[in-house]
């Protein structure tokens, strides 16, 4: 299966409905925000033990089944969003976006359900009228609000929609025991002003979210595109040696534990220099770009291609039973690369000469292979370019000495 060509990888992105509606969020930084929401247990926790024992206090005051039913609710609600944390941690990592939209949901609901009980339980302390126990149940909704946006801003959907059913329900019953009349002074005054307490540290906590999600989308994308860029080639966009040596790792203990082989192909354009010397830079800058195309368009979707710099390339083929599969792709690399190309309106070709390693046959040590590889390349050149060649004893002895 070969990989489709293009010019500039893009990746998946999720489009925000919130914070701000038009961004659009790529997909490794919303993949470390849903990592952040489940790698916070003891928040959680704590939230469910406080929960229950002021439903227990306040339901044993008022002698409220209500409120100690809502704190077994409370207690079973903290266990499954406990255990749904767990899973999640089981099952990561977690790259696909809709299995990460699958578990942000999970969360969500958790989240959506604690903030239920929170107003409901502030709903019923209201009623009954009993200032001491309300402003215990009250200050609850505070803790949970300080908490959620702490935590879950970098979600803003979640966040907002948590904070606002935890604070509207206690908002209106505040509001609406203002309006009733008792006996005791400035009665509706301190309801009334309570009210409008909790009103404006919502409307603070709502812009407080907005600006802790710019920022962190703006800190996690710029850290991603940093950590993209010391692995990628500036101007193909290809893997780096960095990069390079990275995924060489992964595949050859790959190779190791199923028994296959990892091939090293090392390109060097033939008639390159030619070019740039006679065109310019700009023409050798577009020309390189179009061999890189033709190089992804030619490799599986787990092979890697790289450049090194100049006009030095290195396909890395992974996955191989026997060596006559590294010389098939060698020999279609020399064919498409061999092929003309128009840059700038101008018919230009030139050819490629290869020298394979494999691993672990050669060894596990990138340096050795890729030492290896140059010098059967360097054998390919000078045998006539446009040929592909394997490292043989003579070259790895080679490639020993001069390390």
């Amino acid at each position: 299966m070969e990989r489709s060509a293009s010019p500039t990888p893009i990746e998946p992105r999720l489009r925000l409905r919130i914070f701000p509606s038009s961004a659009a969020l790529p997909l490794p930084v919303y993949r470390d925000f849903v990592a952040m929401l489940f790698g916070m247990w003891l928040p959680i926790l704590g939230l469910g033990i406080v929960f229950v024992a002021i439903c227990l206090l306040v339901g044993a005051a008022l002698d409220s089944g209500v409120i100690l039913l809502l704190a077994v609710v409370g207690a079973l609600t903290t266990i499954l969003r406990l255990a749904t944390l767990r899973a999640y941690a089981r099952s990561a990592p977690v790259v696909e976006f809709g299995h990460l939209r699958r578990w942000e949901r999970r969360y969500a609901i958790g989240n959506y359900v604690s903030a239920s009980l929170i107003a409901l339980l502030n709903v019923v302390a209201i009623t009954a009228h009993d200032p001491l126990l309300h402003l215990i149940t009250v200050s609850l909704v505070f803790s949970f609000g300080a908490g959620i946006v702490s935590r879950t801003s970098v979600r803003p959907a979640i966040c907002v929609i948590s904070l606002l059913i935890a604070t509207v329900p206690t908002i209106a019953a505040l509001s609406l025991h203002a309006l009733e009349t008792h006996s005791a002074p400035l009665h509706a005054e301190l309801f009334g002003i309570e009210a409008l307490i909790v009103t404006m540290i919502t409307a603070l906590s709502l812009q407080t979210v907005a600006y802790l999600h710019r920022t962190a989308v703006e800190h996690h994308t710029a850290r991603h595109d940093m950590a993209k860029l010391a692995r990628t080639d500036a101007l193909t966009g290809l893997s780096n040696r960095l990069l390079l040596r990275e995924l060489f790792q992964h595949h050859t203990a790959t190779a190791m534990r199923t028994k296959n082989q990892v091939a090293l192909h090392f390109l060097d354009l033939d008639g390159f220099k030619a070019i740039n010397d006679r065109y310019g830079h700009p023409a050798g800058d577009a020309l390189l770009e179009q061999v890189a195309r033709r190089l992804e368009d030619m490799v599986r979707s787990d092979d890697v291609v790289s450049r090194l710099g100049g006009d030095e390339f290195i396909v890395l083929q992974v996955g191989l039973r026997e060596d006559s599969e590294a010389e098939l792709l060698a020999r279609r690399i020399i064919r498409e690369i061999s092929k003309p190309y128009l840059v700038d309106g101008i018919s230009m070709s030139i050819s490629v000469s290869v020298g394979i390693a494999t691993a672990p046959r050669l060894g596990i040590e990138l340096e050795r292979l890729l030492a290896c590889a140059d010098a059967a390349l360097y054998r390919a050149k000078a045998g006539g370019k446009a040929r592909a060649i394997f490292c043989i004893e003579a070259d790895a002895a080679m490639a020993d000495l001069a390390a």
